[in-house]
């Protein structure tokens, strides 16, 4: 379909055409700091995803088996699992994993369980070992393997005994984070593929059902170090010498790797810097090609352990003022985007693909401080809102075509700067009784304003449906927007009790206009509305 002139949009809805069921692959999130897990905080957060979650939310965090103080903060965390005595002999120490894995499970969410970093004492590193986030013993492999096998073994074996075997069997086991890095890995390719074949059957020793996995490396490029890990680590499972069994190939349940939108460092004098759509799905499709040179297990599960639009959690909008999208209206937008998109792709090459949101939230920052978070201060922030309207999609996707879909790929520049915003989304029917539009205007520039015409037609309606139950939830500028409350209240980085309040009030799910009886004709539903850039809306349509 060609753009209709004037600012217009048409998007077609056949209610009875079924495309295929949907896979509601949002329900994964993730962060760096897993002590802030059974923080209240923590805790808050949680509640608030299960009281509206449609499915089991995935948990996925670093630093589960590393030593320190055991204390969440930027970009580091601990559990003191592992120690050795005088002779060399391991001690093992659940309290704090199972404190971690117990507060998942409470709030209805599974563990997606990291294995890494280096435990202290069984780091192979000969340096300084005191262990934070910027020393080095916990990027290293380990002095023995054989002592990591155990380790892992008796981890696996341990939730086995404390959580059962239905339960565990829905768990993911990854290893590591990123080891194509320097930050995250001090060894070589090879050293990981020896750590992986130890840690698949480690666990699969412990638990023959479990779902093992890797490698959690970075966004692909073309002929970038991260693709050459992907690469050379997929091969290795299917055609190399497993370095514990000493046979060919090592098994593998799923396959992870992780894709950003944009790259943001500390700046004060900065330029304007914005996420790119075109530039994340060029990362994932090239991840893509990369697993279908493997046809032994193109048909895997695949799991982006980290889609975002950025890569930096931890920074703000004091860090850099580029961040303050976070805040905003544009998070959400630049994410359903997203993940239609990379749904689409996946469609495309056949892979069953899930995707998991590195936010969660921090302890003590500024309100509004623009990491990437779902909360700020306990106040919930417009990406939240997303994930609401996610929740109330159906399980059967059926067909919606828009006048105004656009084909990120072939843009002249990484934003489709020389082009209008997208508008599009996905069209859901749960049962008989309800369809669920859930459309987007994005544009990859956070300063494109405006807004534009759309014109809805649903078709394929019941025969005997003479009127429909409309409501109509909206994500803009204007509503589910906390953010904008607060800078209404004059920006406070602590707000006082009564601003607080007042911010509160407007950190849920909004309705755009009363829900109201609209009358049906010829199976078919008609309705007119103006959609902002950036802005989302979740029409439900609920059948007599």
């Amino acid at each position: 379909m060609s753009q209709e002139p004037g600012g217009k949009a048409k998007i077609i809805v056949n209610a009875d055409r079924w495309i295929k069921d949907l896979s509601h692959n949002w329900n994964y999130i993730g962060y760096d700091e897993i002590n802030y897990t059974h923080t209240p905080e923590g805790e808050e957060v949680f509640k608030k995803f299960m009281d509206f979650m449609e499915d089991p939310y995935y948990i996925r965090a670093h630093h589960l088996l590393c030593t320190g103080n055991l204390h969440g903060t930027y970009k580091w965390g601990s559990t003191n699992v592992y120690m050795e005595d005088e002779d060399g002999r391991p001690i093992y120490n659940w309290d704090v994993i199972d404190r971690i894995f117990d507060t998942y499970l409470r709030y209805n969410c599974k563990p997606f369980v990291e294995l890494g970093f280096m435990p202290q004492d069984l780091t192979s590193h000969s340096g300084n070992n005191y262990f934070e986030y910027h020393m080095d013993g916990w990027r290293y492999p380990p002095k023995d393997y054989s002592k990591w096998y155990e380790l892992i073994y008796n981890l696996v074996k341990h939730c086995l005994e404390r959580y059962g075997y239905e339960e565990i069997k829905s768990w993911y086991w990854e290893l590591w984070n990123e080891p194509d890095i320097d930050y995250y890995w001090k060894g070589t390719i090879e050293d990981f593929c020896k750590l992986y074949d130890y840690t698949e059957a480690a666990v699969r020793s412990a638990f023959p059902d479990a779902k093992v996995g890797g490698p959690a490396t970075t966004g692909p490029g073309k002929g970038s170090r991260s693709s050459e890990w992907l690469d050379r680590f997929l091969d290795h499972c299917v055609n190399g010498m497993n370095y514990f069994t000493e046979k060919k190939g090592t098994r593998l349940d799923f396959i992870s790797f992780h894709a950003k939108g944009a790259g943001y460092n500390f700046s004060t004098r900065y330029k304007k810097q914005l996420p790119s759509i075109k530039r994340l799905i060029n990362q994932v499709q090239i991840g893509f090609d990369i697993i279908e040179k493997y046809p032994p297990i193109k048909g895997l599960e695949c799991v982006l352990s980290e889609v975002d639009p950025d890569g930096w959690a931890a920074g703000g909008r004091f860090d850099n003022p580029n961040l303050n999208f976070r805040n905003t209206e544009y998070y959400p937008s630049y994410v359903v985007t997203a993940f239609n998109k990379l749904t689409e792709l996946a469609e495309m090459y056949g892979i069953d693909l899930r995707l998991l949101s590195w936010a969660f939230m921090f302890r003590g920052e500024r309100c509004f401080e623009g990491t990437r978070t779902f909360v700020t201060q306990g106040i919930d922030k417009p990406i939240l809102n997303l994930f609401r309207m996610f929740s109330l999609l159906g399980n059967k996707k059926v067909y919606l075509e828009s006048s105004m879909k656009k084909d990120q790929t072939k843009f002249e520049d990484d934003y489709g700067s020389k082009e209008e915003p997208e508008i599009f989304g996905t069209a859901t029917v749960s049962g008989d009784k309800k369809i669920e539009i859930l459309l987007y205007c994005h544009q990859d520039d956070w300063d494109f304003g405006g807004e534009y015409e759309v014109d809805i037609e649903v078709s394929g309606l019941p025969p005997s449906t003479s009127k429909v139950i409309l409501t109509h939830y909206r994500l803009d500028e204007e509503h589910s927007n906390a953010y904008a409350e607060w800078v209404r209240q004059g920006r406070p980085d602590y707000p006082v009790e009564a601003q607080r309040r007042v911010i509160k009030s407007r950190e849920g799910l909004e309705l755009y206009e009363p829900i109201s009886d609209v009358l049906v004709f010829n199976r078919t539903f008609k309705k007119k509305l103006f959609l902002p850039v950036h802005g989302i809306s979740l029409l439900i349509l609920s059948l007599e």
